[in-house]
């Protein structure tokens, strides 16, 4: 009797040791950089070209918005650009003349100060000759003052017009990332605007699972170190490979949901392990981390 009593005391201690060396060392839950991708335009939502659950990639278009009254003000800009752009060939034309009679003045100069000191022209030809010249002078700098403010008239409507092309742009839903949409916001024929959300979308190849450990952990812990992941699996844990992606600098008080190794611990530091998802991961999803990487050990 006492000899089946060592053997049970025995086997209870081999069995409390193999749980204390198969204890996970950190808890959490798995989590995932979920994008809003919102409206960037005003108007009518034309389409809106996904599912909730489906893959998509980076670039595609997956919506418009009704854009036909920023066309029709980008057609009425360009005509007005049109319009005013012809009066510059109107002002060169002008500078040309000018620019000539100026050139036939400059040459009558010459001639009348050569008479003048050859007493063969009065002082008033002088005189009215250099006039001559001062008038061209302003005209010619009239036109090109005019002509100055309608190339800037020209260059204020071409911002605008570029703006409306931006905005016309913008009512292409243009889908930023590849990745699984989680959460479809918007509907076709809604009305939308600015900032408004459509859907929310994240890259579901990769999850993080986040977990919070003790102080006394820290040294076990290291930036790039491969961990062991066990998630869930009937009555059993899968496990998988994990690497630390990121260790809090500072420490916080322990979050009531979240169960740590060590009981009583008021402060911890959590910690992000990236997991590659074979399908079987989920956001929410509990996981549990070992220091020691060995699977199946």
């Amino acid at each position: 009797m006492k000899n089946k009593l060592i053997i049970i005391a025995t086997l209870s201690f081999l069995i409390s040791c193999a749980t204390d060396k198969d204890q996970s060392d950190a808890f959490g839950n798995f989590e995932v950089t979920e994008i809003i991708i919102s409206a960037q335009a005003n108007g009518r939502l034309l389409q809106l070209n996904l599912e909730e659950g489906q893959t998509i990639v980076s670039n595609n278009v997956v919506g418009f918005i009704d854009s036909i009254g920023l066309v029709l003000k980008k057609e009425q800009i360009e005509e007005t650009i049109n319009t005013v752009a012809s009066k510059l060939n109107n002002f060169d034309a002008q500078i040309n003349v000018q620019e000539q009679l100026k050139l036939n003045a400059l040459k009558d100069q010459v001639r009348i100060e050569q008479m003048f000191k050859e007493s063969a022209a009065t002082q008033k030809q002088l005189d009215d000759i250099n006039g001559s010249l001062k008038v061209l002078d302003k005209q010619i700098l009239s036109i090109r003052s005019q002509r100055k403010s309608v190339m800037s008239e020209i260059e204020s409507l071409k911002k605008q017009r570029d703006q409306v092309s931006e905005n016309i742009f913008n009512c292409q839903i243009i889908n930023p990332i590849n990745g699984t949409v989680l959460t479809k916001i918007a509907e076709e024929g809604e009305i939308t605007s600015f900032g408004k959300p459509l859907y929310k979308i994240a890259d579901l190849n990769e999850l993080q699972l986040k977990v919070y450990i003790s102080g006394n952990q820290l040294a076990e812990a290291k930036l790039g170190q491969e961990v062991l992941v066990l998630i869930d699996d009937g009555n059993d844990y899968k496990q998988l490979k994990g690497k630390v992606s990121w260790i809090s600098s500072k420490a916080e008080f322990t979050p009531k949901t979240i169960q740590t190794k060590e009981e009583r611990v008021n402060l911890v530091y959590a910690m992000k392990v990236n997991v590659a998802n074979d399908g079987t991961l989920k956001i929410g999803m509990p996981g549990e981390i070992r220091f020691k990487t060995n699977i199946n050990q």
